[in-house]
């Protein structure tokens, strides 16, 4: 028996994680349930993240959580309770298979069979944003070494788990050189490591519009946490219907289970939901605990369902289903076909057991890091760039201004004057010659600033590592 952390949720969750519970235990599956309330009711309960200690102590011993959907409140500050499991758990990876079922579920893609590898806890879902001026906010794009190498790693041993044949990398590393960039440097050592898998890289626009329109090109598909999001429900939504697609989120220690749909309020306590996507998702958990024998059992039968065209409201369709059926007949369905294997649609077959286990990250050897100079960024809610300069120049002391930018373009010096500019101003200092920039350089730009009242809002100091220019020029510089 395998202990396992189980939260029926809100809306339609209850509805159909009883049908996927029920579908579990007729199949075999030896699990010890532990049932957790969170969602919509720890919320109201003041738990601001809508999970109480008593489930996160659950879900920490077992190491296992099966979740049905939620619903966050509107406003009040609620934070993102997925958010929140997966980065306080470690969940770096969300694993979304989109397979499609042609002709028993509509689709234009006949041959489909993509899963998505989303790295889960960085890039701009840190969520660190700052209002820097009155017209301007950001938000930082955090991408690190660690978080690269451990999704585009597990990706490649996902490939070679379940015998897949290629791992096609997506970035926008035309444009974002650094972050982007290192996206895919990491990936390009790691794919070194493993010979036996091809490879391909894209940029994610292209990539974003092949995988809609021809996505048989594809087979796992390992990509940044903003980028994943969107093309896996694109990926879902083209294979079907995102109500079949479930998907996992897998850490070091721990792993969650989920459908990739919403809590559906609106039909909720009505026997019509679409079980499949939170049953998928209990698939993938049968896989990653070493019960694959029920997995593959599970698979067929929920098969040979859709093969005779019993098929809920979502996915029927007059001239291909047979009989539209509701939540629990829909699981009766597929609990009488037990045993059954396809005759159409592709066979499960499930040779390997167990979690994929990756090396722990080693630190390399640390590059040297030569300080080159500093961006201050500054809110000034003139137009003139030639004016603000002669005021920026003031600040010179060693190190000397060499650029602005507004909006990352240049617009001094030399600038356009057809570029328009915001109150938000990046302007750089450095060592005309090239020399190494002492560091008490800078905060002495922050001092005179002070004096001639110039308001600085922040600043990156600008890095070689190991000779390598660490930071981005200005566009058009």
């Amino acid at each position: 028996m395998k202990k396992i952390t189980v939260a029926k949720g809100d809306g339609i969750g209850p509805e159909i994680m009883d049908a996927v519970l029920s579908i579990l235990e007729q199949a075999g599956a030896k699990l010890d349930i532990e049932e957790v309330e969170i969602g919509e009711k720890m919320y109201m309960a003041g738990h601001s993240s809508g999970i109480s200690p008593e489930a996160w102590k659950s879900i920490r011993s077992s190491k296992v959580f099966l979740k049905a959907p939620i619903t966050t409140p509107q406003g009040g500050g609620y934070k993102s309770l997925n958010v929140t499991l997966r980065k306080t758990l470690g969940l770096f990876a969300n694993i979304r298979p989109c397979k499609s079922y042609f002709p028993y579920v509509d689709t234009k893609h006949r041959k489909m069979d993509v899963v998505i590898v989303r790295e889960n806890e960085e890039d701009l879902y840190a969520g660190i944003e700052h209002q820097q001026t009155d017209e301007v906010v950001q938000c930082l794009k955090l991408i690190s070494r660690p978080g690269c190498e451990k999704i585009i790693r597990y990706a490649f041993e996902y490939a070679r788990h379940y015998n897949r044949k290629k791992v096609s990398c997506f970035v926008k590393d035309n444009i974002m050189k650094q972050t982007d960039g290192l996206f895919h440097e990491v990936f390009k050592e790691v794919a070194a490591e493993y010979p036996d898998i091809e490879t391909d890289s894209w940029i994610i626009d292209i990539a974003a519009a092949r995988l809609a329109d021809t996505p048989e090109m594809f087979d796992v598909i390992v990509t940044s946490n903003l980028y994943g999001d969107v093309i896996s429900d694109i990926a879902a939504q083209i294979s079907g219907s995102v109500g079949l697609a479930g998907s996992s989120n897998i850490g070091q220690e721990c792993a969650m289970f989920e459908a990739i749909h919403g809590s559906a309020p609106p039909i909720a306590g009505k026997d019509i939901a679409n079980p499949t996507g939170l049953l998928k998702a209990a698939v993938m958990m049968l896989n990653h605990i070493g019960q694959s024998k029920v997995a593959e059992k599970i698979v067929n039968a929920w098969s040979c369902t859709i093969e005779e065209g019993i098929h809920t409201a979502d996915i029927f369709k007059e001239g291909i289903s047979k009989v539209n059926v509701g939540t629990s007949a829909f699981a009766d369905a597929i609990i009488k076909r037990l045993g059954q294997t396809p005759q159409e649609l592709e066979k499960a077959v499930f040779d390997k057991k167990g979690q994929i286990i990756l090396p722990d990250y080693k630190r390399r050897s640390a590059k040297e890091k030569v300080l080159k100079g500093v961006d201050v960024f500054v809110d000034w809610p003139g137009k003139n760039p030639e004016q603000l300069a002669d005021s920026l120049k003031k600040l010179n002391n060693g190190i000397e201004l060499t650029m602005i930018t507004n909006r990352g373009v240049k617009v001094w010096p030399n600038g356009f004057e057809e570029t328009f500019c915001t109150d938000h101003w990046r302007c750089r200092y450095e060592d005309k010659k090239g020399n190494t920039v002492p560091q008490e350089a800078i905060p002495a730009i922050f001092k005179k600033a002070i004096s001639e009242k110039i308001d600085i809002i922040k600043s990156e100091n600008l890095y070689e590592f190991d000779g390598i220019r660490g930071y981005s020029m200005g566009q058009g510089q």
